[in-house]
């Protein structure tokens, strides 16, 4: 488990799985571009972590949130950080290195975790 764990804002990768299309919520990768293009969950919106504070205005308030890296640290850290400003900010605990050990399906279809 990460660092930046919370227990009860951390999602199993099965729920966020169950989550994905839903219009309620809205689930964010912030891992780097190269690792997005090696590998990703489909129907997620990508952010990178050094620019979440400046978009941090296009992310619906309203809407609650994931948030997903490779192995859930910095996603750790962004949903705690989003969490303290009002979103109700959850973590995929395990990242995207779970999510692909449980076999859930990545993007593009010969989708692999890239090294970070």
């Amino acid at each position: 488990m990460s660092a930046f764990a919370h227990g009860d804002h951390d999602l199993a990768p099965e729920r966020v799985a169950e989550l994905v299309g839903d219009d309620g919520w809205e689930i964010i990768d912030v891992r780097e571009s190269y690792e997005r293009e090696a590998g990703h969950i489909g129907g997620t919106r990508h952010i990178e972590l050094e620019r979440l504070a400046s978009e941090s205005e296009t992310i619906d308030k309203d809407r609650p949130l994931v948030f997903y890296c490779r192995l859930g640290a910095r996603s750790g850290m962004a949903a705690q950080a989003f969490r303290s400003s009002g979103w109700d900010a959850y973590n995929m605990c395990g990242g995207i290195a779970e999510w692909a050990q449980k076999g859930l399906p990545l993007e593009p279809e010969d989708g692999v975790v890239a090294d970070h």
